[in-house]
Formats: C-alpha cells, sequence, structure tokens
C-alpha cells in the first residue's frame, strides 16, 4: 500500500470566518494516520478567503472519504473539495 497526497480546499461560512482558528481545529479532527503537510490561506475575491490544507495518508479505502467528512464537520465550514490527489 502506497501513500496519497491530498490537497483540499475549505471553503468558510463568510468573510468574518476566523481561518486561523479553523486552522488550528484541523489536527485532533483528522482520522488516524493522516498528517498535515502544510496548509495556506488563499484569498478567492471580494474579502473572501479559503483554506487549503495538504495532507498525506495511506492509500486504504475509506481514508479520503473519512478525513474529507471530518473537515466537513468542523465548525463555519460551509464546504470541502478536493483540489489535488496524486500518488507519492
Amino acid at each position: 500500500m502506497g501513500q496519497v497526497a491530498v490537497l483540499f480546499r475549505l471553503m468558510p461560512h463568510g468573510v468574518e470566518t476566523d481561518l486561523t482558528a479553523v486552522a488550528k481545529a484541523i489536527p485532533p479532527s483528522l482520522p488516524a494516520g493522516v498528517t498535515i503537510r502544510g496548509m495556506q490561506v488563499k484569498e478567492i475575491a471580494y474579502g473572501l478567503k479559503s483554506l487549503l490544507v495538504s495532507v498525506v495518508m495511506d492509500d486504504a479505502g475509506g481514508v479520503l472519504d473519512s478525513t474529507e467528512h471530518a473537515l466537513a464537520k468542523l465548525p463555519h465550514v460551509e464546504s470541502v473539495e478536493v483540489m489535488e490527489e496524486g500518488l507519492l
């Protein structure tokens, strides 16, 4: 079994959402075996920003879905989208 790098884009509920607080809530919410490679705030438009989260996980069934579900359950996160996925 290999490892997969995945880039998620988290969209907040609105421009007033504190993305630093969202970023701090991510590590304890991730499933076992998923590690964070990096996070970056990216400007979208008109003051709206997204949080890009890069993670590494085992290439096992269900891990990607459980990670996406865990991120979607975070407070102040409106949506989660997989932007990129690739084998390491």
